[in-house]
């Protein structure tokens, strides 16, 4: 029986449809009542280098406000090196990990390049293919058109280190 210990926790890293596949049941299906009801892709970071910290709170406050992100996490210090007109720059930068709808990533990415400094705005954008779904559905709900923030759920005080008020 010991022998089939180590077998059998490394059988557990395996993905759950490959053990059903070998073992013949069904795959596992999270039920709608777990709240896992996401669909992959929907919700977007998306990341935008800025100057300084001053800049990054104003695009940071102004895509909350306008319901183009849910929060803006900033990410200050961080040193970008990188080729601008033929030579090797080295800069300070703040940057910004902003939480969205993938819908409003065009419109997120045409506000940040209106109002930035620089004459070609980083903006970059990577689909969350999964993720906590209380926290992604309340991304959803707001930069929903329309929705205010007395449709965020209730079982989140606080959804992210964005310090939103409950």
């Amino acid at each position: 029986m010991p022998a089939l210990l180590p077998l059998a926790s490394r059988l557990q890293l395996l993905p759950r449809a490959l053990l059903s596949m070998a073992s013949g049941s069904p795959p596992f299906r999270p039920s709608p009542a777990s709240g896992s009801d996401y669909v992959p892709r929907s919700v977007s970071a998306a990341f935008v280098t800025c100057p300084n910290e001053k800049v990054a709170k104003e695009i940071a406050r102004a895509v909350v406000e306008k319901r183009l992100a849910a929060c803006v996490n900033l990410i200050p210090q961080i040193t970008s090196i990188y080729e601008w007109k033929g030579k090797i720059e080295e800069d300070s930068e703040v940057l910004m990990m902003i939480k969205t709808q993938s819908s409003l990533v065009p419109a997120l990415t045409d506000f940040v390049r209106s109002v930035h400094p620089y004459e070609v705005a980083e903006v970059i954008a990577l689909p969350v293919e999964q993720g906590n779904s209380p926290y992604l559905h309340w991304v959803h709900q707001v930069t929903a058109s329309g929705s205010d923030s007395s449709t965020a759920p209730t079982v989140m005080s606080r959804p992210c280190s964005c310090h939103v008020p409950s």
